[in-house]
């Protein structure tokens, strides 16, 4: 995990998460923080534990980190924050080490992770868009009734 903590570590990481934590400062529904991070990437290395699917971990907590890290700039200027997180993610991955093949596979988990097709798939973006929206706990939240999303896209139950 020494090449997760070199994103953790890495300087622009921490710049575009100050940026996300700013702008969503006195947000009520799900945040984009550590704790989202985290949930989605112990969920992932579940469903990829489950699914036999052999991707290092550290390649999934790598993806969990980033696959939200642009999410700024969506409140900034409206662009899709997986498009931005894919603006940031290749310099972090490098810098953290992370190969050609790895980043590749990272960079195309985080490009899909809110396209509902790959749900089923079973491979890493599929189980990395299923973490991804099994990390929401709308079930259990005090805001839910005032959040935007569709009752069909809530986690009003829990999922296993």
């Amino acid at each position: 995990m020494e090449r997760v903590n070199q994103i953790l570590e890495n300087e622009l990481f921490r710049k575009c998460y100050k940026k996300i934590e700013k702008c969503e400062k006195k947000r009520e529904f799900c945040r984009h923080n550590m704790v989202h991070f985290m949930d989605v990437a112990r969920i992932a290395y579940i469903y990829n534990l489950e699914e036999q699917l052999d991707i290092k971990k550290d390649v999934v907590y790598a993806t969990a980190l980033l696959h939200d890290i642009g999410r700024f700039k969506q409140y900034e200027d409206k662009t899709p924050h997986e498009k931005a997180s894919l603006k940031y993610a290749p310099t972090i991955l490098e810098e953290s080490g992370y190969s050609k093949e790895e980043s590749e596979m990272i960079l195309d988990a985080i490009a899909q992770h809110r396209n509902k097709e790959v749900a089923k798939e079973h491979s890493f973006r599929g189980i990395f868009y299923r973490a991804d929206k099994a990390s929401r706990a709308c079930f259990s939240c005090k805001s839910e009734s005032e959040c935007n999303w569709k009752n069909e896209k809530k986690n009003l139950e829990l999922i296993v």
